[in-house]
């Protein structure tokens, strides 16, 4: 049997109990269930229609544990009639799911957790294994969600924005245990621009495309942080950054900017350049003054306060981090990256020092500590 069309088909096939009335939760559990007969039985008689056949297997399952408890009496006369075998309708069922999952009455972690398994179709163990927790820790938070979610109807207009930002916080988990998250969240956002038309889902993609391509060349030994500019450029992608691009523009030439967009428009910038001197600085704060217009976050503005560096000197820079709210999370790291350009290399120090003291990030802190470090050597007499 194939796992990667099993996991394609999962969620199809959620979503087609889910439409014919069953609940989130009795959907995900029959379906499993028929997986499990399908692993059984498929290798030696594999179905013409491996979708009708789970979609049909999965709603006996369904009809057989309702009609098993009492107290859903009342549903059963819903569900009594088994449909007729055949073509299952194309309808967007994975879409809805994808919303179902990433319901606003959810925490991040749950929609994370819950998109990867019943969209995903990864196991609790994958998944748990991904974040670092143990398995029990993982069903819980699953079945939690499935609970808090059972009695919404799958024909409800979802909110796409919600979706994207549960699948680019899927992304930006990036690899542990047996599965690479970013890979995944990368397969299920090429899924999403195939269901949806919406330039902002094909903007997610080209970004995490972009980033993607650079993964290799993002540490060094002993996972050593290496910072762009330092990056050997020849270790990106260029298969990655063509296609992101190629996505980028398509999504750009429809006239509809949104967050996404204009953050892969950045990414696009630094891909295309040779070298980090090459890079064309005043554009991509062109850019995050867009990406401020949209968003007004307070991460773009101190993000933009480097590129301002980088496009008009450390003055301008340091000027422009002014304006930013010094508890926003790396404020200290970036006036320590403005003050070494400045010249001021014992504040910009001190600064470096104090930023490590503050990350959470074993890979980060190490590499502050050793901006400190450098500059305290340079600045002795």
């Amino acid at each position: 049997m194939n796992p990667a069309l099993i996991r394609e088909l999962v969620p199809a096939v959620i979503g087609v109990l889910v439409r014919r009335g069953a609940d989130f939760a009795s959907a995900e559990d029959a379906v499993q269930e028929s997986l499990i007969k399908a692993l059984e039985t498929w290798n030696d008689d594999p179905p013409r229609d491996p979708k009708a056949w789970l979609v049909t297997a999965a709603w006996r399952r369904f009809v057989d544990a309702t009609r098993a408890e009492a107290a859903r009496r009342r549903r059963e006369d819903r569900v009594d009639e088994e449909p007729d075998p055949g073509p299952v309708s194309e309808l967007d069922d994975t879409l809805r799911l994808y919303f179902l999952c990433a319901h606003p009455s959810l925490s991040a972690s749950s929609s994370v957790a819950l998109t990867l398994r019943a969209v995903g179709g990864l196991t609790t163990r994958q998944i748990a294994e991904a974040y670092l927790v143990p398995e029990a820790t993982m069903a819980q938070r699953i079945s939690r969600a499935k609970r808090r979610i059972a009695g919404e109807p799958l024909d409800r207009p979802g909110d796409l924005a919600t979706v994207l930002r549960v699948l680019y916080l899927v992304f930006n988990e990036g690899y542990s245990g047996d599965v690479d998250l970013a890979a995944e969240a990368i397969r299920l956002a090429r899924q999403l621009t195939t269901l949806t038309d919406e330039p902002e889902v094909a903007g997610l993609l080209a970004l995490m495309l972009l980033h993607h391509a650079r993964r290799a060349s993002r540490t060094g030994p002993g996972g050593r942080l290496v910072p762009l500019s330092e990056q050997d450029r020849s270790r990106w992608d260029t298969r990655l950054i063509t296609e992101g691009v190629v996505i980028l523009q398509s999504a750009l030439a429809r006239d509809r900017l949104g967050e996404f967009q204009a953050q892969a428009a950045i990414a696009a910038l630094h891909a295309d350049a040779a070298s980090a001197a090459e890079t064309d600085w005043p554009q991509i704060v062109e850019w995050y003054d867009e990406l401020l217009r949209l968003t007004d976050s307070p991460v773009v503005r101190l993000n933009r306060a480097v590129a301002v560096g980088e496009a008009e000197g450390a003055k301008a820079g340091l000027a422009a981090l002014a304006d930013v709210d010094p508890t926003v999370p790396r404020h200290t790291a970036v006036e320590a990256h403005l003050y070494e350009r400045a010249g001021d290399l014992e504040r910009a120090a001190r600064l470096y020092a104090e930023a490590a003291v503050a990350s959470t990030s074993l890979a980060e802190h190490g590499h502050l500590t050793r901006q400190a470090a450098r500059l305290n050597t340079r600045s002795r007499p």
